[in-house]
């Protein structure tokens, strides 16, 4: 599949720049993640917002190592073979966020294919650790697909996160291009399992614009989102981390952002964070605060209206028909 290249040397547009980061908070919170041994996303992914939101104390903790086993074509996360799961992370994770005080953390990780339960059981202790360490401090986990498997999802939710989120990332037609050992329906079926089990539990999920989807694609992988229940929604400017990465095939501009929140919110998501410099867990607070969201658990929501999206046009609501080939879900 060929796509428009934009060369990867080539100027960014004026609205992507970022001022780079030094303050007082962002220091006192690099120099902790080095004294307790943790990663973050906002480091390993190189994420531009790293300056504005460790200044404001506010951090995403991304467990079970920092090699993934998936070579997905966006990120720049490395990716290999891991060669141990550090059981003891779990409780410096939790003395970690309690030693800072604050008030809401977003847990993410690697893909964990080479774990039996893909990680599910480090997750559920994690998030228990931060209850004992930071019992006022409010919990989204940003989860892998765990292969499809329906127990370690449920081994996950069981722990009591506030928000469970797990990024879709793309539209269908650019998975195999994009998510290598990811699958669309699974995604959809995770979603779907997390209603069923946990109807008050609020879920979220993110896109990156500019890997070459188009127009009608993008607003249906959002109405499949909405049909599954997903409350909020963030969009957000894909950059690439290097040139052995996939190249953007255009810089969507931010009034087309704002269009495209406007659209989210008229599908009937609760809350969408839309923007070129959006990612996951920015402003993820508020994103909580919308949903409604309070230490002891998510309040059951109401459900999500799609009157207003057009009839799909196949089961999953795309236009283009999805590869044949997938995996079965477990």
């Amino acid at each position: 599949m060929e796509l428009p290249v934009i060369d990867f040397r080539e100027r960014k547009p004026p609205w992507l720049k970022v001022r780079a980061p030094g303050g007082p908070n962002y220091l006192r919170l690099k120099r902790l993640m080095r004294d307790a041994n943790l990663h973050s996303v906002c480091e390993e992914a190189h994420c531009p917002n790293i300056g504005e939101c460790w200044e404001d104390a506010t951090a995403t903790f991304m467990i079970l190592g920092d090699v993934c086993t998936r070579n997905c074509g966006y990120c720049a996360i490395a990716h290999g073979r891991p060669t141990w799961e550090d059981r003891e992370e779990p409780e410096r994770v939790g003395r970690a966020i309690g030693d800072l005080g604050l008030e809401y953390v977003v847990i993410t990780s690697v893909n964990r294919d080479d774990l039996a339960d893909g990680g599910a059981a480090h997750w559920a202790a994690t998030v228990r650790a931060v209850r004992r360490h930071a019992p006022r401090c409010r919990v989204e986990v940003l989860i892998p697909d765990f292969q499809g498997d329906a127990a370690a999802l449920q081994t996950v939710i069981d722990a009591g996160p506030n928000i469970l989120n797990h990024n879709t990332e793309t539209v269908p037609r650019l998975y195999r291009l994009a998510r290598h050992g990811g699958r669309y329906e699974r995604t959809l079926e995770l979603f779907r399992r997390a209603r069923a089990t946990a109807p008050g539990l609020p879920t979220k999920s993110g896109i990156i614009l500019g890997l070459g989807e188009e127009r009608d694609e993008l607003l249906a992988t959002m109405r499949d989102l909405v049909a599954e229940g997903v409350s909020i929604l963030t969009l957000g400017q894909y950059l690439r981390p290097s040139a052995q990465h996939l190249p953007v095939a255009r810089y969507y501009r931010p009034e087309e952002f704002a269009e495209l929140a406007e659209a989210g919110r008229a599908l009937g998501f609760t809350h969408v964070e839309a923007g070129p410099l959006v990612r996951s867990s920015y402003h993820a607070k508020k994103q909580a605060d919308s949903a409604g969201t309070s230490v002891a658990g998510a309040e059951p929501r109401a459900s999500t209206d799609v009157a207003r999206a057009e009839p799909h046009q196949s089961r999953t609501g795309h236009p283009r028909p999805e590869p044949a080939a997938r995996t079965p879900l477990q």
